[in-house]
């Protein structure tokens, strides 16, 4: 079947003024992206001043997707109903202020809390934001020009992340990570109002609050099911856990064909390129979000640079991704959208490929993140292009929702699965010298940036004895999550020359 797009009404702005709309949405995309890495760089300096454990670390940035990816559903059928707008200038405003509590959170649990409390408000933002460009172009070719700028916005400032977070902690402390929220959420709460249209779906209906609870019910069960696997190994609390997840979610998809106005249009799914580019946004994050959390850790922890001038490494990468989704979008009116995919999804796996059998060499590193960062800007512009031209205008929120889902949940598995893995291959394989205290063993055990911090107050000889084993264990568990990388994003390559074969 050949992929058409639906016939929108005029934008309700004029040329300038779209074009502004699209610079204020940009805004929460860029912060909303930006927050899912930017905690990379900053992990040492928690680890050394809260003290979490190897789970509460991971917790540490998972809570925040994991929230966002429950309710991005719920949230885009809520502002389809009251009001994207409406709901973008909220979801900002305590965006901002929950991000000044969490940077001087107390501990690491009290971090956990304020990122969760960051993924509800998150959930209002994103949706809101996708939907509302469809809303402003309606022209298809100034429609695929926006997107590929929002997916640039996207995925460039996941990637920009560890750039924002080095500059800021080599100047000041973790927290200050956290304050960029309303520096850059203030100009969106002024401007909104001013150059952003209302817009609603009339036939909206209220949302199902049992279709809610199963949504985010479900998803926890299913990342916290995938994450005790990635760190114990098959065990009773991970078996458990997982299977209530693929149940909960399952009644959650069946009681969307039943209710008379569901959160999510399943028969979208019953056309091969919207189902194939929403796998494909999902695998193309996990793999990017996954390299950040080895390769943030790798590249101050081993290879021991200062948080700017590691990030610094990988600022090329960054810069490609924006580029190779710009050049997608002008590439896809004459070259067919699955070369394009297909092809940028195999370049990311040579650079997963790249790391997997290189040497730990800092330009090694660097390019291995280039690859795998162009690969996914091309990608990602495409699928998220195909996603929305399948949608009519009228239900953007929910469309919007899903392909965010899928970005969303992408960053969950992103740091469940590989940064799990990572984790438990690091744990097995670290030896701790004989006659360290038991606590300081055990911290030494979670996480690299524990064994640094208790290597430094060791006697010289057990201190380089425990960071040389610890920094061994790590490139160890690298090696292992470089291999899955690349076989995930292999498979999204896989899935774009099935599906999108014949899209236009």
């Amino acid at each position: 079947m050949t992929i058409t797009e639906t016939v929108l009404p005029v934008s309700p702005l004029p040329g300038r003024r779209r074009w502004v709309a699209l610079g204020v949405l940009m805004l929460p995309v860029l912060l909303v992206a930006v927050d899912n890495t930017v905690l990379n760089f900053a992990l040492p300096q928690i680890s050394e001043t809260l003290r979490p454990t190897g789970t509460q670390l991971l917790w540490v940035i998972d809570s925040y997707p994991l929230v966002l990816a429950g309710l991005l559903v719920p949230m885009g059928a809520a502002a389809d109903r009251f009001g994207r707008r409406r709901l973008l200038l909220l979801g900002s405003a305590g965006f901002a202020v929950v991000s000044v509590a969490a940077a001087y959170a107390p501990s690491a649990a009290a971090l956990v809390a304020a990122r969760a409390m960051l993924g509800f408000f998150g959930a209002m933002l994103m949706p809101s934001t996708l939907s509302l460009l469809r809303h402003v172009f309606a022209d298809r070719q100034e429609r695929r020009t926006a997107i590929a700028i929002w997916a640039a916005a996207f995925g460039g400032g996941a990637a920009l992340g560890p750039v924002v977070g080095g500059f800021l902690l080599e100047h000041f402390w973790w927290g200050s990570v956290f304050l960029l929220a309303a520096v850059v959420l203030a100009p969106l709460l002024v401007l909104g109002p001013l150059f952003l249209p209302e817009s609603a779906d009339p036939q909206a209906r209220g949302v199902d609050p049992l279709s809610v609870l199963a949504v985010l019910t479900g998803m926890l069960a299913l990342v916290l099911g995938i994450k005790t696997f990635a760190k114990d190994g098959v065990s009773l609390l991970a078996v458990v856990t997982f299977a209530v997840g693929v149940v909960v979610l399952t009644a959650f998809v069946r009681r969307q064909a039943r209710v008379r106005h569901p959160m999510i249009e399943l028969s979208l799914f019953r056309q091969g390129g919207f189902s194939g580019a929403v796998l494909i946004n999902l695998l193309s994050v996990v793999a990017l979000v996954g390299f950040l959390f080895f390769a943030s850790q790798d590249l101050q922890l081993v290879h021991g640079l200062a948080p700017m001038r590691a990030s610094l490494v990988l600022l090329p990468g960054v810069l490609g991704m924006i580029v190779a989704g710009l050049v997608a979008a002008r590439l896809a009116r004459r070259v067919r959208p699955v070369v394009i995919v297909a092809g940028g999804m195999l370049l990311s796996a040579g650079g997963y490929l790249l790391v997997a059998v290189g040497s730990a060499d800092l330009m090694l590193l660097g390019a291995a993140f280039a690859m795998v960062a162009v690969g996914i800007g091309a990608a990602e512009t495409l699928s998220n292009d195909l996603i929305l031209s399948l949608v009519p205008a009228e239900k953007a929120g929910a469309a919007s929702a899903i392909s965010e889902t899928a970005y969303e949940v992408g960053a969950v598995l992103g740091t469940a699965v590989l940064g799990g893995l990572l984790t438990s291959a690091y744990a097995r394989a670290v030896v701790v010298p004989p006659g360290v205290a038991p606590g300081e063993a055990a911290a030494a055990r979670e996480t690299l940036g524990g064994a640094v911090e208790v290597a430094r107050g060791l006697p010289a000889e057990q201190g380089v004895a425990l960071l040389t084993s610890a920094q061994e264990a790590f490139a160890s568990g690298v090696w292992l999550t470089a291999l899955i990388g690349a076989l995930l994003v292999m498979t999204a390559a896989g899935i774009a020359l099935a599906t999108l074969r014949r899209a236009r």
